[in-house]
């Protein structure tokens, strides 16, 4: 059953899924840990929208956060993806 076509790409897709949300969850750990540096430490409200985004938008956050210098920054940049 192991070397069973259907098999092999049950597992590829598993695999890959994986590898997808185990990227999401250490992107949003990452980025949760260097708002919290820079700002301190958030409102539950926010870091529950930071968790709602995508790899790509947690990446985009990562870069952004360089140019942040205040907390509303981020509520700005949070507000501004949602449109």
């Amino acid at each position: 059953m192991q070397e069973s076509v259907i098999y092999q790409d049950i597992l590829q897709k598993g695999l890959e899924r994986g590898e997808a949300i185990g990227q999401k969850i250490e992107g949003e750990r990452l980025v949760i840990r260097l708002i919290t540096r820079k700002f301190g430490d958030l409102e539950p409200a926010l870091l529950e929208r930071i968790k709602l985004l995508s790899t790509e938008e947690l990446e985009n956050l990562g870069e952004a956060l360089l140019d942040f210098s205040e907390v509303t920054d981020l509520i700005i940049w949070l507000e501004r993806k949602n449109k």
